[in-house]
């Protein structure tokens, strides 16, 4: 059990929770994740460690609220206690890259809460970091002024124009390397679909493609094998052989089809819960 000693509201869906943990602080790494149940009889869900402070002991995670858990998850405030909270889990991204000397960081969305841990260890090894943070409009901007204090070159985009550059994170990691900026990686985290299409943006110029994969995942061991993804026509599982992998050999289109997989029954499931807590505040009230 873990109690929340902060929370801050990032924007209307995506919310920051900083627990006490310090087990999991002392070995933490970025590209690493925990596995979180809120009570007995909820579900586990996984979540990428946003950020850590090993004298503290504390840990971050930065979620959006798209299910019944993250809902619940975004309800708690400080003070709060989460019932299950296990990790770090997976592998840490920094041996994947090798030896680099400039990586872009491209972080999408609520993506970006993944990609801020990256930037941030990168930098503080003395790397040359660039970071494109790319947003459907101004109103869900996230982590504009950490991500500056985390990199040598921010970028940020707005599908619609309304803050930053207009256009998509392709548009202008595209354009970087096209203006002769040599990159040794890419690392892009964020939606299924951006992450593909950041492949294809990398794979004609050959720089190296590292992306956090999001699939289903139940106990973060590999024993239940929910979280297999395809990785160079090899299966792999994103628990324990992840989350980072190769973009340039992800089979992104099975991806997208095992993740909706359970979207119709979490939506039943969430509206049963809602119509649950109506009932019992009906109840209180007479």
């Amino acid at each position: 059990m873990v109690k929340v000693v902060r929370k801050k509201v990032l924007n209307p869906s995506v919310t920051l929770l900083e627990v006490e943990a310090p087990m999991i602080a002392k070995k933490a790494q970025a590209g690493q994740f925990i596995i979180l149940r809120l009570d007995e009889e909820g579900e586990r869900i996984p979540l990428t460690i946003g950020d850590y402070d090993r004298e503290k002991g504390t840990i971050t995670i930065m979620f959006q609220k798209v299910g019944l858990t993250t809902e619940l998850l975004g309800d708690l405030n400080e003070g709060d206690y989460i019932r299950d909270f296990v990790g770090p889990l997976g592998q840490p991204t920094r041996p994947e890259l090798g030896d680099v000397k400039r990586v872009c960081v491209v972080g999408g969305g609520v993506g970006c809460a993944i990609a801020y841990p990256q930037a941030k260890s990168l930098h503080a090894e003395g790397i040359q970091v660039d970071v494109i943070a790319g947003f459907r409009s101004k109103d869900i901007v996230i982590l504009e002024e950490e991500f500056k204090a985390a990199c040598d070159n921010f970028y940020l985009t707005t599908d619609d124009g309304t803050y930053g550059e207009k256009g998509f994170v392709t548009d202008k990691l595209k354009a970087l390397i096209e203006a002769g900026n040599q990159y040794d990686a890419v690392i892009a985290i964020g939606p299924v679909p951006m992450m593909k299409f950041v492949c294809k943006t990398t794979e004609p110029f050959g720089i190296h493609t590292l992306v956090s994969l999001n699939p289903i995942m139940i106990d973060g061991t590999g024993m239940c094998g929910c979280c297999r993804v395809t990785v160079g026509g090899e299966m792999k599982f994103a628990c324990v052989d992840g989350p980072d992998f190769d973009g340039h050999k992800v089979d992104f289109d099975e991806l997208m089809n095992r993740n909706s997989v359970y979207r119709e029954r979490e939506a039943k499931e969430k509206e049963r819960h809602t119509c649950r807590m109506e009932t019992l505040a009906k109840n209180m009230i007479h």
